[in-house]
């Protein structure tokens, strides 16, 4: 069986701020370096033989952490960047919701629906990231790997396991280094963990944290 870890990257001042993130670089801020650490004693006791990253600077200081501590390469894969959020990226909740206010409720109401301007869709994403992760355990057979990425990618390669549908977007919550665990054997994907933050209970006593 190869079991694969499916992280999202720890706090930056945009994700406190609630600013669009997409493509833009952004690095860990204070607490997300402490979740980083965190993150790292989560997997003390669970062997790895491979990390994935995607290549924005959150997502690689956080797969860092973890990479320091288990005397691992980060690999940087392209399919596993953020979703491109287009005009967009860059702009507070706020902005959004006045400039795009339609748009914007269609994202909260019918997320397989939207098309960012000027970026991606969920169905991209999907498509790439499913991509990337079937990759990963081809080149990990019977083995443990991480990934590490990205709230939208993580979103959408849970449902894809589950088998649902990107409508079911935000049935799925992930907060930052909420770790996943998705297992293959014999031809057939399960999840076997969602959303774990038990490593962040000193750094997030109140765990009704914003997924964003």
């Amino acid at each position: 069986m190869t079991r694969v870890y499916l992280v999202r990257h720890g706090t930056t001042d945009w994700n406190k701020e609630e600013i669009f993130r997409g493509r833009l670089d952004c690095k860990l801020n204070e607490t997300g370096q402490a979740e980083a650490r965190a993150l790292a004693e989560y997997f003390t006791d669970i062997p790895l033989q491979a990390i994935y990253s995607s290549p924005l600077s959150r997502a690689m200081e956080t797969a860092q952490a973890v990479a320091e501590a288990k005397a691992l390469q980060v690999v940087p894969h392209p399919e596993f960047i953020d979703i491109d959020f287009g005009e967009w990226q860059g702009l507070p909740l706020k902005e959004v919701r006045e400039k795009y206010s339609e748009l914007y409720r269609l994202w909260r109401e019918r997320p397989e629906a939207i098309h960012f301007p000027g970026g991606e869709n969920l169905a991209r994403v999907r498509a790439r990231a499913w991509e990337g992760l079937q990759k990963v355990v081809r080149e990990n057979p019977d083995k443990t790997a991480l990934i590490l990425s990205h709230r939208v990618v993580t979103k959408v390669l849970i449902c894809t396991v589950l088998g649902l549908d990107d409508s079911h977007f935000w049935h799925i919550k992930q907060d930052t280094t909420a770790v996943n665990c998705i297992e293959y054997n014999r031809g057939f994907f399960v999840t076997s963990l969602i959303n774990d933050t038990c490593h962040l209970k000193s750094i997030h006593p109140d765990t009704r944290k914003k997924d964003f």
